[in-house]
């Protein structure tokens, strides 16, 4: 009997995000060898071609242990990738082939697809279920057999629930607080601390406008980068009892879970009855706060009584790394 050769080489697993893109590299059986950083890789927040620069700075970290050695598979899960960009991964293959420092990935398969399943993979192996996603924006996104629902998700002005929601909210419960025009709140004390201003004309100075490079918010082409983080000093409120903070992240889990809900229910009515146990997985900063945490189970068990809840244990670019080693296998 002829003795089946054995593969060698690695893997490449990419998890893209609106604030950050990890990648890993890893062997053939799934162990992490290096993992690196770098910006965004949102082609709707900011192109597709520095979208794509940020994915190549990453890979190359992760490709320096190895140098020439071969790179069977790659998973590049990138947001947008389930909305406007669907149709779009000869424009970022063609925007990533551009960046030769990385060329050693193009000699194995290299498959372009959503942070939504590296997500849902990093939490669960089954291919039915549902992943709900809370970091700087937020979607929903749900499988059953062939069929897929995916709800929200169509960018910052519209993601309610997500931390540019949140961190949105916040500032305008502290412009109430400044005009008297609502309740006072430690949002305010927490904001101008970490913005490091003092009064109405620096915060919205600081937020708006940057009189050196005349960008909107702060200097920065992307709002994102200064609204989203000001979620987590709205959670930090909300545990010193600010009645106003809670109220927001209150408000921010029933809107995550309407939109789980949304896509349990049209993945067909008797999905809940038929897979009583099906997992629903959340990934993101979001659910660091337990109060978004506990509202979005509460109105998510109404619908699905036994739905099992899953906060993956890895991070997302794992479920990447998983994608892109069943891929060498099919």
């Amino acid at each position: 009997m002829e003795k089946k050769q054995k593969i060698e080489g690695y893997i490449i697993g990419v998890d893209g995000g609106g604030e950050k893109t990890v990648a890993a590299l890893a062997d053939l059986n799934g162990k992490i060898l290096k993992v690196a950083k770098s910006g965004s890789s949102s082609p709707r927040n900011i192109g597709t071609k520095e979208a794509m620069t940020n994915v190549a700075q990453a890979i190359e970290k992760v490709l320096a242990p190895i140098k020439d050695q071969k790179i069977l598979s790659t998973f590049l899960g990138l947001p947008t990738m389930e909305e406007e960009f669907k149709f779009k991964k000869d424009v970022i293959r063609k925007e990533l082939l551009k960046h030769k420092e990385i060329s050693p990935i193009f000699k194995g398969k290299l498959l372009i697809g959503s942070d939504q399943l590296a997500g849902f993979r990093a939490g669960s192996d089954e291919k039915d279920g549902v992943v709900l996603i809370a970091g700087s924006g937020c979607v929903a996104h749900g499988w059953r057999g062939k069929k897929e629902v995916k709800v929200c998700g169509w960018g910052y002005l519209s993601e309610m629930g997500s931390g540019f929601w949140i961190g949105q909210k916040g500032l305008q419960a502290i412009w109430k607080d400044l005009d008297g025009r609502g309740p006072k709140t430690i949002i305010t004390k927490l904001v101008f601390r970490r913005l490091k201003v003092k009064n109405k004309e620096n915060f919205i100075e600081k937020i708006y406008f940057h009189p050196h490079t005349k960008f909107w918010c702060g200097g920065k082409k992307n709002p994102t980068e200064i609204i989203s983080p000001l979620s987590i000093l709205v959670d930090r409120a909300a545990k010193k009892g600010d009645r106003v903070a809670k109220d927001i992240l209150t408000e921010a889990g029933k809107e995550l879970a309407a939109s789980a809900n949304t896509v349990i229910k049209r993945l067909t009515p008797t999905f809940v009855r038929e897979r009583p146990g099906f997992p629903l997985v959340l990934v993101g900063s979001v659910f660091k706060s337990k109060i978004v945490l506990a509202e979005v189970k509460k109105e998510i068990k109404k619908l699905a009584s036994k739905v099992i809840f899953i906060r993956p244990r890895v991070a997302p670019v794992i479920g990447a790394i998983k994608l892109a080693i069943e891929e060498i296998k099919n």
